[in-house]
């Protein structure tokens, strides 16, 4: 086990998510109260929003960021074409079920985001604040590619396109993660740091907290699974492994520093479990939740945070270099 792996389970955070995992397997009464676990995902996105934006306005919008940018929106437009092919052919799913879940390995898991930060940043392998919004542009374009390969832009499951539009381009974490964003670089770190305190002192604390009660919410949904198949369970770790190994490839082939390179690759290969649902639930109806949900938090999100995000960060530095981690 080569060091960013090992770093990787010996994080707090990550321990915390292992021992969601392993109460909710031993069937504890461990819980957090939904309105918590509410407002520590609130306060994780505007933690990770704003130290984004403060970064940003240190060091300006270059070439860097454009080609991130640039970059994440074609992968988030293009992968899921690669999982609809793979599920339908594979994981023998139906047109509409294998656009469902395409829609989602497009897509991003903002707590997979801020953990692989946390990780990177442990390792000595910051990523750019500017990656915040690399993760905020690539939760839409997936859902649009989705509905595409599902069954055309034409038809919205009976809810009409404003809904649909509205419910893609302003649910809660991208209203929430790009409004903290320009809120930090409006402010910049004199005015974040009038707050600062309050969003970095317990940042780490209300992060293990919250894969806690992942790591419960995870398991049991594993124990009350029905729909999932040993090739769907197959494809929910495959993906994340071609997806992390392509979006990596691709931030090391548009010059970015190597904790940056390792976010693009994190963020290629994690999958929505919260925005794009939500997105599916009205556009596709007919789409069985129980297989996209499982897959995506209950499979690749877990597999993600054990084991994933320690591959990325060791390709990473392979293709890019450890001396390549920004200071």
């Amino acid at each position: 086990m080569d060091a960013a792996t090992l770093q990787t389970f010996t994080s707090p955070v990550v321990l915390f998510f292992v021992l969601g995992l392993l109460a909710a397997f031993a069937r504890s009464d461990l819980a957090i109260p939904e309105a918590i676990a509410k407002g520590m995902s609130l306060y994780l996105m505007a933690a990770i929003g704003l130290k984004g934006g403060v970064a940003v306005s240190k060091s300006g919008i270059d070439s860097n960021v454009l080609a991130a940018l640039g970059a994440g929106i074609a992968a988030s437009l293009l992968l899921p074409f690669l999982a609809y092919a793979v599920l339908k052919g594979f994981g023998k799913l139906s047109r509409i079920d294998a656009g469902a879940v395409a829609a989602h390995y497009g897509s991003v898991s903002v707590v997979t985001f801020v953990t692989a930060v946390e990780i990177l940043e442990a390792q000595a392998k910051p990523p750019g604040g500017y990656m915040v919004a690399v993760m905020a542009a690539m939760e839409t374009p997936a859902i649009l590619t989705g509905l595409l390969l599902a069954r055309g832009l034409g038809s919205a499951g009976g809810q009409s396109k404003g809904e649909l539009l509205h419910e893609v381009f302003f649910n809660a974490s991208v209203v929430l993660l790009l409004g903290a964003f320009a809120i930090g670089m409006i402010a910049g770190a004199e005015g974040f740091g009038e707050v600062s305190p309050f969003f970095e002192a317990g940042f780490k604390g209300v992060l293990c907290l919250f894969l806690l009660d992942m790591g419960l919410i995870a398991a049991r949904r594993i124990m009350d699974a029905k729909a999932i198949t040993a090739r769907l369970v197959g494809i929910a770790i495959a993906l994340p492994l071609v997806n992390g190994a392509i979006g990596t490839a691709l931030g090391a082939a548009v010059g970015l520093d190597v904790g940056s390179t390792a976010a693009l690759g994190v963020l290629c290969a994690s999958a929505s479990y919260i925005a794009v649902p939500a997105a599916m639930r009205l556009a596709l109806p007919e789409a069985d939740p129980g297989i996209y949900l499982t897959m995506s938090l209950s499979i690749t999100f877990p597999f993600n945070i054990l084991i994933n995000i320690g591959l990325i960060s060791t390709l990473a530095t392979m293709l890019v270099g450890p001396g390549a981690a920004m200071p």
